[in-house]
Parts: structure tokens; C-alpha cells; sequence
């Protein structure tokens, strides 16, 4: 395919017909990629469990029969589904109505004629119907797929949509992260969440419309973009891109497609600081400090000037690498400061209760002081993520592990983490990307060739998708072509610590020999190559505020509110006086069901006052 550049004059502003994407309110599924129309079906459906597998031999796709009602997107484990049946249940059924009021909220009409159903997530293979006909099926529990349902929807009738989703609790072959596969939660697991756990939506396009943007760093002050294009596309098609910056706008031109195909894929250099001189780029460079954001609207248009689509999207402009020990944001040593995510609320388990809740956690996160979180074992709702750029949050990217070492496993896991990165990639917060935790999957890591080779294999095909960022192949554990070399060590006393992570003789002994966690750090003929060494778990200290559970644990333990200031205090304290340490990640954000060694309570309440927790994680005085 080649594309050609012309310049591009057009009165006003493409941005003065669409949402500004950088200030939407965080309730759009898909922030990076707006229209102005789309219909949320979540709300009340029909639900049905079918432990005996029974429900398509009895023609439940044409309809659930005896039923009972759920609340989309929760979990039927989880209370705020009005189900909370936590049990072994290996298949469900979901059952709702499409009315013409959600297509015309949708924005179905004639110039956008296409009707495609959204399900953000649904753990973990999902097949679906329309009026008793089939449409289409995924397989992944975390991550969206799309189906184009228009010809199901012809006339101007209500149409029956029904879900049905498999979540075999004891395959261990299923990318799975913290669910647990005992009935009840134990030790670091937690409640599983199945079927439906992210919105289902309608929106209407045209027949030839965006349906994928991929914003990825090109140098100082530029990016690439690569627009995928859904329908046919006639010779002629072209793509123009408009920018508006701090209400200032960047004049790009356009881009011609002279590839006819379903997909087309456009790469544009886009020269953010044409303008500016090399002293004015930083202003336009995101960090947590300065979460800049660069607003787009990538519109199609057709060869006689007709616009056939437009979408709105934003940018962040920064670089990412590593060097000379140090993780680097533009360029710069950064100290990443971070905390570990579950992502999980009592009531709702891996589903966020709201909206409204997504914000508060990024929101939370910055005012204890951290820069950075870690996203554990879970590719976390799109709407975080929104968060994340626009208030200047660094994410670990991590895929929630499969448990078992096979071929189905390795070929359930790669597909998924191949669209994580595909779907997640465009978003400046996330910094790295992380395709293993702990050796989960790839048990005997250390000393398996199989194994070695698909740990080395996806650390490098991540690299493939995504040359931008560095990729850590095994965090805390058992590395090989790791560009950060990461390290778990719960050790409760501050004064060891210290001792542990002093001076280049200790890096030495941490990364060269046996780790803290009892194995070797670098396995399968790797030795350390100078990368920068990051503590991506430490802490967990059990405290609980007023009544105490039996059940509640965590790593260490302290007796009251000024104890666990000071166990937090000693061991940031040590992070902090490390001569090589270039970041950390402290365990963890929230009470998560058993562990109570969380900085907030499961409710998100800070366990003594946020400026204490602030003050120790900073070490202001």
C-alpha cells in the first residue's frame, strides 16, 4: 500500500462537531475512539444458569424460557448482580430485548446504516444469538469483540439478544488471573467472575467506517497513526487527520488509500511541533506531572471530497526506554513509584460498580502519591484507562495468567494477549507490558527448554506488536530477555531491606544469584546486562481497622494505625535510600476479600488519614 500527503484546508474545526475526547466524563466504553451515537444495553436482562449443559439441545437461543433477572455487567457471583451465587457454574445465559430506542440512541439512519454489538468482556467463550439465529462467537474472558448484527435487525421490530457464556472453573488452561478454582476464595485468590463483566453496547456506522486507531511514539514531538478500516474501500479513499492542542490547532493534510481492501491500514507521520521550535516540544510531552493530552478527529472521506466517516480519539506524546540502569520517560531517568491494583470491589468482583468508581480509584492513587500502579492479573476496563491518561498515571499492562503449561494453554493465552495489546496500545499511560507474573503457566520456567521458549517467544512477539514500550517477560521471577529486571520480596523489616537493595554489591547478589523469593532471577543461559532493576512487590502489611478478622492476612502484621505508618514509613524508607533501585511497586492499593493489607479498605476508605499514607509513600516530611 502507498499513501501520499497533501495539504488540507477546511473552515473550522473538525473538533467543533464532535465530542473532545480528552474531556469526555468517563462513561464512553471505548474513550479513544468516539461518536457522537451509541446505546448502552446494560441493566436488567434475563439469566439463567445451566450447570447441565442442556440449554442449546432446549432451544434456549430462541429464548430463556423459566428465567430470572441479572444486572449487566456485574458478575452472577457477585451481589450487585442480584444473582450472588458464587458456586461452580460452568455455563450461564443472558436473554434481553433490543427496542428501536436503543438503535435510534445507537445512531442508526441512512448514512450510518450498520449496527455493530459491543460486549467489553465476557469470561470466558461467549456465543450469541439474534432472534434464535446465530451471529457470532469469541473466545477470552477479558477482552471486547464486536459483532455486526444489521442484517438481524431489518425490520422495525423489538429483536431478542441472547448470550450464552462458558467459564469452566477447573479448566486451568483459561487465562484467569486471581479466580479462584476452589468453590471458596483462598490464600491470593479470589471470587471468580463469570459470564458477562464489561458493557454491552450498541452504535450504528456507516458501511465503510473507522474501526481502529493505533497512536504509537515516532520520535521527539511525533507519532504514527494506523487507521483500520471496516467495509469496503473504494480507490481514492483518504484520511484526514486534525489535532487540536491547548485549543491551538496542527494543520496535517490528508492521506490517500490506494489499497482496496476490507481492511486498509494508513501510517501518518504527524508532526505534533511543525510550528515550534525544539525548546517548545516539552510542552507538548505527557507525564504524570504534565498529563498532556493532544485531541483528534480522524474522518474518511471519499474521492469526490464526501466525508464517509469521523471519529474522535486523543493522543499522549512521550517516549519510553531504558538505559544505563534507569527507566526512562522522555528521555529522562523517572523514579516509578507504584502501587499494586486488583481491580476488584467486594460488590462486584473484576467488574467496576461504576463509572463514577474508575475515576475515584485513578483519582485515589494520585492522592496517596503514587505515580504509577500496577493492574494485577487483569486487563482492566478501558475507562480506567481514560483516567489514567488524562490525570498521569503510569500502567503496568499485564495479562491475567492461564495456571497450566500446554499447548491449549499457550495458544488461549496468546491470542488473548495479543488483542490486549491490540485493543490497549494507543493509550500513553500504559508504559510497559508484562505477558507473565510469578511463572504462572510456566511452572518449571527455570529449568523446561518448552517453556523457556514460550516465555522468550512472547516476550519478544509483545515487542513485535508494540516496539514503543519495554516488556518485562516474567515479573518477580525467573527472567530471560527481560527489559526491566523486576523483583518480589515481602520482607517486613525496614533495616534488612535497606541492607538488601544498598549499593551495587547487592544488586549483584539480588540479580546475579538466588532472589529473595527462594529462586534464581535469571534463568535459561541469561545473565544481567545492566537493565534497570525495579522492587514490583514489596509491603503487604496486614493491618485492620477496628474489628479484626480471623481470616484476614497479609505478609506481615501490625498492631495498630501508628505501627503500620511506621512499617510502611521504614520500608519505603529503604526503596528510597537504594543505590540502584529505579522503582517500586507496594502491595497493595485495597483490601482485596482475604488479604487485608491493603493501603485502603475494600470500601476504599484510607486506614489512617490519606496525608499519613501520602507522607510515607513519598517520604515528605
Amino acid at each position: 500500500m502507498t499513501t501520499t500527503t497533501t495539504p488540507a484546508t477546511t473552515a473550522g474545526h473538525a473538533l467543533d462537531h464532535l465530542p473532545l475526547a480528552s474531556r469526555q466524563d468517563g462513561t464512553y466504553p471505548r474513550p479513544q475512539l468516539m461518536r457522537a451515537g451509541w446505546a448502552s444495553l446494560d441493566g436488567t436482562w434475563a439469566f439463567r444458569h445451566d450447570d447441565a449443559d442442556a440449554g442449546l439441545t432446549a432451544g434456549w437461543a430462541s429464548g430463556l424460557g423459566e428465567s430470572r433477572d441479572i444486572t449487566v455487567p456485574f458478575p452472577p457471583e457477585s451481589a450487585a448482580s442480584g444473582v450472588a451465587e458464587p458456586g461452580f457454574h460452568p455455563v450461564v445465559w443472558y436473554a434481553r430485548t433490543i427496542r428501536q430506542a436503543d438503535l435510534e440512541a445507537a445512531g442508526r439512519s441512512a448514512a450510518a446504516p450498520r449496527v455493530l454489538l459491543h460486549l467489553g468482556a465476557v469470561d470466558h467463550r461467549a456465543s450469541v444469538w439474534v432472534d434464535g439465529a446465530f451471529v457470532g462467537e469469541h473466545e477470552g474472558g477479558h477482552t471486547p469483540f464486536t459483532l455486526d448484527v444489521t442484517a438481524h435487525l431489518a425490520d422495525d421490530a423489538e429483536h431478542l439478544l441472547v448470550v450464552r457464556a462458558e467459564d469452566d472453573p477447573h479448566d486451568l488452561t483459561q487465562p484467569r488471573g486471581k479466580q479462584d478454582w476452589h468453590e471458596d476464595a483462598h490464600a491470593i485468590w479470589y471470587r471468580r467472575t463469570t459470564g458477562i463483566w464489561q458493557t454491552v453496547w450498541l452504535e450504528a456506522v456507516p458501511a465503510t467506517s473507522v474501526e481502529h486507531l493505533r497512536w504509537l511514539p515516532a520520535g521527539p514531538a511525533a507519532v504514527d497513526l494506523t487507521v483500520r478500516l471496516r467495509g469496503p474501500v473504494a480507490a481514492g479513499t483518504r484520511v484526514r487527520v486534525a489535532l487540536r492542542f491547548d485549543e491551538r490547532d496542527e494543520d496535517l493534510g490528508t492521506v490517500e488509500v490506494t489499497t482496496v481492501r476490507t481492511t486498509s491500514a494508513v501510517d501518518v507521520s504527524v508532526p505534533l511541533a511543525r510550528q515550534r521550535n525544539g525548546q517548545a516540544e516539552d510542552e507538548l510531552t505527557w507525564s504524570p506531572e504534565r498529563p498532556r493530552l493532544v485531541d483528534a478527529v480522524v474522518s474518511l472521506h471519499d474521492a469526490d471530497g464526501a466525508t464517509l466517516d469521523a471519529v474522535s480519539s486523543y493522543l499522549g506524546v512521550r517516549s519510553l526506554g531504558v538505559g544505563d540502569g534507569a527507566f526512562l520517560l522522555n528521555g529522562y531517568p523517572y523514579d516509578v513509584r507504584s502501587v499494586l491494583n486488583q481491580g476488584y470491589w467486594p460488590e462486584s468482583h473484576l467488574a467496576a460498580p461504576s463509572a463514577a468508581a474508575l475515576r475515584r480509584e485513578a483519582e485515589l492513587i494520585k492522592e496517596l502519591g503514587f505515580n504509577a500502579c500496577r493492574i494485577h492479573q487483569k486487563i482492566e476496563d478501558p475507562r480506567f484507562l481514560y483516567w489514567a491518561d488524562r490525570l498521569g498515571i503510569l500502567v503496568w499492562g499485564e495479562t491475567p495468567g492461564a495456571y497450566e503449561f500446554s499447548p491449549v494453554a499457550v495458544q488461549r493465552l496468546t491470542r488473548e494477549w495479543m488483542e490486549a495489546v491490540d485493543r490497549d496500545v494507543s493509550h500513553p499511560s500504559i508504559v510497559t507490558w508484562v505477558p507473565f507474573n510469578e511463572s504462572w503457566g510456566i511452572q518449571h520456567v527455570a529449568d523446561d527448554p518448552a517453556q523457556q521458549a514460550y516465555s522468550r517467544a512472547l516476550t519478544d512477539l509483545t515487542r513485535a506488536l508494540d516496539p514503543s514500550r519495554p516488556v518485562i517477560s516474567n515479573d518477580g521471577w525467573e527472567q530471560q530477555n527481560t527489559d526491566i529486571l523486576t523483583v518480589h520480596d515481602y520482607e517486613g523489616d525496614g533495616a534488612v531491606l535497606a541492607r538488601r537493595y544498598a549499593d551495587d554489591d547487592a544488586r549483584a547478589r539480588v540479580v546475579g544469584g538466588i532472589a529473595p523469593s527462594g529462586r534464581r532471577q535469571l534463568v535459561g543461559g541469561w545473565s544481567d546486562a545492566g537493565q534497570p532493576v525495579m522492587l514490583t512487590e514489596f509491603g503487604g502489611v496486614n493491618y485492620q481497622p477496628g474489628d479484626q478478622r480471623a481470616d484476614g492476612w497479609g505478609y506481615t502484621a501490625a498492631q495498630d494505625g501508628d505501627d503500620w505508618v511506621a512499617r510502611v514509613t521504614a520500608l519505603y524508607d529503604a526503596v528510597r535510600a537504594s543505590g540502584f533501585l529505579a522503582g517500586s511497586c507496594w502491595t497493595q492499593l485495597t483490601d482485596t476479600m482475604q488479604e487485608t493489607n491493603g493501603l485502603l479498605t475494600a470500601d476504599r476508605e484510607p486506614k489512617v488519614p490519606v496525608e499519613r499514607i501520602r507522607r510515607a509513600v513519598t517520604g515528605e516530611r
